[in-house]
């Protein structure tokens, strides 16, 4: 799939979540939803981008934002990500990647020098309407969250 632009739909999905329900995206309307995209549970990356979120997570919530993070991991897998990080916000399993397919965050990424296919670690602002507002590929973890809140105009009081 082609990268997804501000104005696309964003393609909705039910999949399984950290806390046991499913979840299902335009469940979340009339919401604004960050979508972050994340490659696995437990590795650097991913773990500092989850904390980052974490430690943002009131900020993000008081400016109206729900926060989900997808990666091809179980559920079993990331509802103990979810625990040992304290994260007070919804992952979802994506095993078959077919929604990071939808997404275009699925593909050919180069990960220490060398090709591979799997996720682009990825963040999709979501309107209130189900429309995508922002659409930003392959961005590096650290200090992401920082950069996201910025571009959002979202304060950061708990980092």
């Amino acid at each position: 799939m082609a990268d997804l632009k501000p104005g696309d739909a964003a393609p909705d999905f039910t999949l399984e979540s950290d806390d046991g329900p499913e979840l299902t995206l335009s469940a979340l309307r009339p919401k604004k939803v960050i979508l972050y995209a994340y490659p696995a549970a437990f590795t650097p990356g991913c773990s500092l981008e989850a904390r980052d979120f974490r430690d943002a997570y009131a900020d993000f919530d008081a400016a109206g934002y729900v926060i989900v993070g997808i990666s091809p991991d179980t559920a079993e897998s990331i509802a103990g990500f979810s625990e040992k990080l304290g994260i007070q916000f919804t992952l979802v399993a994506d095993p078959d990647h077919k929604v990071l397919e939808d997404y275009g965050a699925w593909g050919e990424h180069i990960v220490f020098g060398r090709k591979s296919i799997g996720v682009i670690r990825s963040t999709f602002v979501i309107d209130g309407d189900g429309k995508i507002t922002l659409a930003d590929y392959a961005v590096k973890a650290p200090g992401h969250v920082e950069r996201l809140a910025e571009q959002l105009g979202v304060p950061l009081t708990g980092f």
